[in-house]
């Protein structure tokens, strides 16, 4: 299994444990807006950034929009946050229609890329910032920023200014700023692109754990689909300024619809196959084909690596060209005697037994997959 399989299915997972109750409304903090996209268009000359995009996001819940640089999902979150201008469609947050209202009177905290902290004010001073306008009084302004300072684990830094705090610490204490406001939509534009690796996991789960505490709808930018599987309730892949596909996480990996969507989310492999009644032989196994299918004829029919099952065999159909290790799992790179190029996950055990040049046979699992008409 994938990371990212893990990582969706894990996720899916803690998302049911946590809802439980959920319907009666005994969830803490779920007091977040309803959020819809209706049919948003915006065009900057000849690109259309967005082309039809509806969205409902429900209160207090966690989406993620994943997509390619250029595919529209900034511009999504700048509309929503009203820094960005229509050129039609229409946006409703709770029962108010906000599409011609200022980005000031939208009720939402934004936090950005860039961690935008006023570099002559300390940690909280910084977090008081919104309420100081909202003219809340200092003692009370002094009382939230400590708590939401707290809240992202930071009560001991309250007095440091930015340049005494690492990467990962300002964009908490943006996080803190933007929360501090209690807006009925948090918005995060690709909050953690600008940090290292091990920060970015652990900010990651940290954003995570404190949208379950506050219970705002949250509305996450990212094209990491790692952190997009990770965190959010439900995913939305766009692609030039459309939405592809919107499920839970281990949804759109298990069950792609497009292949756009097979290729983007996770690993995926292109492999010929046969297509008939609903099933599609590849490599010598009738695979059972998604919904949106091709269901006769030639096909490319897209296979995970975990589904791709690879042995020793002096008669293969194939040969080892790369294996690489990667701790409990590793991957080998095949190529099949038809020059197709076939990536597989192995247990890293079996990697001893499947170094380059290795003859091989390699299989496929009956795990359902989507196929669509092949090229010729």
């Amino acid at each position: 299994m994938t990371s990212q399989t893990s990582n969706a299915r894990k996720a899916d997972g803690r998302r049911a444990d946590e809802s439980s109750g959920e319907e009666s409304g005994e969830k803490s903090g779920r007091s977040g807006a309803q959020v819809r996209l209706v049919d948003l268009r915006r065009s900057y000359g000849p690109v259309r950034a967005l082309d039809g995009l509806s969205l409902d996001v429900g209160p207090g819940e966690f989406v993620a929009l994943l997509g390619p640089s250029g595919c529209g999902k900034t511009t999504a979150l700048r509309a929503l946050a009203g820094l960005d201008t229509l050129d039609s469609g229409q946006i409703l947050v709770g029962d108010r229609d906000i599409t011609h209202v200022g980005a000031n009177r939208r009720d939402m905290g934004m936090v950005f890329q860039a961690y935008s902290l006023f570099p002559n004010m300390t940690a909280r001073d910084n977090v008081a910032y919104g309420l100081q306008l909202r003219r809340v009084g200092s003692q009370e302004r002094r009382r939230r920023a400590g708590d939401l300072l707290d809240l992202v684990g930071l009560s001991s830094h309250a007095a440091h200014y930015p340049h005494q705090l690492s990467g990962g610490q300002q964009q908490r204490v943006a996080l803190a700023r933007a929360l501090a406001v209690e807006p009925q939509v948090l918005l995060l534009d690709e909050p953690l692109s600008a940090l290292d690796a091990k920060v970015r996991s652990q900010l990651r789960d940290e954003i995570r754990r404190i949208q379950i505490d506050v219970g705002t709808t949250t509305l996450f930018v990212t094209h990491d689909q790692q952190e997009a599987l990770g965190v959010a309730d439900r995913v939305g892949v766009i692609r030039s300024g459309r939405l592809e596909q919107v499920g839970p996480p281990a949804e759109l990996y298990d069950r792609p619809r497009t292949p756009f969507v097979a290729e983007f989310v996770g690993l995926t492999n292109r492999l010929h196959g046969t297509a008939q009644s609903g099933t599609a032989e590849v490599l010598g196994v009738g695979v059972p084909l998604l919904e949106g299918s091709t269901g006769s004829g030639a096909v490319t029919v897209f296979v995970r690596p975990e589904s791709v099952q690879v042995t020793p065999d002096g008669k293969g159909n194939g040969r080892v060209l790369t294996a690489s290790f990667l701790g409990s799992q590793s991957t080998v790179r095949v190529r099949l005697d038809d020059d197709t190029t076939v990536l597989a996950q192995v247990s890293s055990a079996e990697l001893a037994h499947l170094p380059p040049g290795t003859q091989v046979r390699v299989t496929v699992a009956a795990a359902p997959a989507l196929a669509t008409r092949a090229v010729r």
